[in-house]
């Protein structure tokens, strides 16, 4: 599942004079997704069913 916006990371770059590999995505996409399943986990440790920032 694609969970960022290449122009914005893009843009990110450019604004300091840099590029990015078209495999950079991937991997964005996937610490992203480590993040959501353990912020998840936690906020249902806690009895949510919310994830909070406090679970990030």
């Amino acid at each position: 599942m694609a969970y960022t916006k290449k122009v914005e990371v893009r843009n990110f770059a450019k604004a300091r004079e840099m590029r990015v590999s078209g495999d950079v995505f991937e991997a964005l996409d996937a610490a992203i997704e480590m993040i959501l399943k353990k912020a998840a986990e936690r906020s249902k440790a806690n009895g949510r069913k919310t994830i909070k920032s406090v679970d990030i």
